[in-house]
């Protein structure tokens, strides 16, 4: 067999018509990443620096994108979910802390999604906040424990269109400065911009985004024969859709939000009213409300595909176990409607913890993509790429964890640090057994 694959799709193979109908699981993906916090770093860089970061806006789609690209590589190739890769390839332990790792940032993503879905529902029928948090958990409870991934899919295309298109049209009735926005090509990190670029980065690079992706591509059978359509997807979603979402609303915040106080996702909302017209203020709610479902529909079915495979379970609604795994986490996501606070820096907060724990993740990956794991080891390419992915979201973890740190160690910050630091030492421990056992030998 040889050893060379290939980068991009081979559009020969097919029709772009065809891959348009045929494609969906970066899609699911793609819902979860186009989510609320990420709209919620994206609004917070826009407004508290102007234009700032948007050479970091720029860079996360094309880094979201190679993330999945890694990760379908490695479900492709083994055609098996990465839970039992890493158990197989590198051991129980490993397995579970992988495990432990992605389910500790997506549970604690899940109850401040929650939240902002019953909040924007409230905002927008009157209705209070917490009846929403139990009408939500019931709808998750019995869509995906009754149609299972199929639903999730179709749900995540139709919503994420309307959403980027939503948000797209609210540039038209916003001024925006070419100017500034050139000026934010050239890359920056001002003091205490480190929480924002690591929200951005973190919403398209994310250990649930990762992790998931080979169990959404087994769903939907997939194999190493649908290479080109799976890298198709990936790039139609994460790459275009995703990085026109993150364009349009940090545009939008960077040009009218600049300064203001975006507290909250409504807020920011509501400010756009006097400043851009009531049109753009809809707009922005139903983009929110469209971001903030897809989102939690999304992140909930990534600790029972994990869990699940762990366990030694189907990764499907044929297995009652799984089914029961899926309705436990859509209701127990009910109490994040009952949150107090301002959700905007809450949003900002998980997304730069799951940042802390995304490395890991990546680096689990390129290291069973350069082993016998896979039939076909990865390209210099790819692995540059990796490697580079694997700096960026490395140094952004460090900054944020600095950062948390520099505040004095409380509850919170003291979390993050004991997090950081295990999560540095199994990249460490890891790296010297790549080194050990496959560079050494050699």
């Amino acid at each position: 067999m040889s050893n060379e694959t290939p980068e991009l799709p081979a559009l020969g193979r097919g029709t772009v018509r065809s891959y348009l109908s045929e494609m969906g699981p970066a899609w699911v993906a793609g819902a979860i990443a186009a989510g609320p916090a990420t709209m919620g770093s994206l609004l917070a860089a826009g407004a508290g620096l102007g234009y700032t970061l948007l050479w970091v806006v720029v860079i996360s789609a094309g880094a979201g994108a190679l993330s999945q690209y890694l990760a379908m590589r490695l479900g492709l190739l083994t055609e098996r979910g990465i839970i039992s890769v890493v158990e197989d390839s590198l051991g129980e332990t490993w397995a579970w802390l992988l495990v432990a790792d992605a389910v500790l940032a997506s549970g604690v993503a899940q109850l401040v999604i929650m939240k902002t879905v019953a909040g924007v529902s409230a905002t927008m029928t009157g209705v209070d906040a917490r009846i929403w948090g139990g009408v939500w958990g019931l709808v998750l409870a019995v869509g995906l424990a009754g149609r299972g991934y199929y639903f999730l899919e179709i749900a995540a295309k139709a919503i994420v269109s309307l959403v980027v298109l939503a948000f797209v049209v609210s540039l038209f009735v916003v001024p925006i400065d070419p100017g500034m926005a050139a000026a934010g090509l050239v890359p920056s990190l001002p003091s205490g911009s480190a929480i924002a670029a690591a929200g951005i980065i973190g919403g398209a690079v994310h250990i649930t985004l990762i992790t998931m992706h080979s169990y959404t591509m087994r769903a939907r059978g997939w194999t190493e024969a649908d290479y080109d359509l799976a890298t198709f997807d990936i790039g139609a979603s994460m790459l275009v859709v995703f990085g026109v979402y993150s364009l349009a609303i940090f545009l939008v915040a960077a040009s009218v939000l600049s300064g203001g106080d975006v507290a909250t996702t409504i807020a920011a909302a509501q400010a756009l009213g006097p400043i851009a017209g009531d049109s753009a203020q809809w707009l922005f709610l139903v983009g929110l409300a469209g971001a903030a479902v897809s989102t939690l529909g999304g992140n909930t079915i990534v600790p029972p595909f994990l869990l699940a495979d762990k366990l030694g379970w189907d990764t499907d609604v044929s297995d009652s176990r799984y089914r029961w795994l899926l309705i436990a986490v859509a209701l127990l996501s009910v109490p994040g409607a009952f949150i107090p606070g301002s959700v905007i820096p809450q949003l900002l907060l998980i997304l730069a913890v799951g940042t802390v724990g995304t490395p890991f993740a990546i680096a689990i990956v390129l290291y069973l993509l350069n082993t016998d794991a896979v039939p076909r080891p990865n390209s210099l390419l790819a692995n540059l790429g990796g490697l580079a992915l694997l700096v960026v979201t490395g140094v952004l973890a460090a900054n944020f964890v600095r950062e948390q740190v520099a505040g004095g160690i409380a509850p919170l910050s003291g979390f993050v640090l004991a997090f950081g630091v295990a999560i540095g030492v199994a990249m460490v421990v890891l790296a010297g057994k790549y080194a050990r056992e496959e560079v050494l030998p050699a």
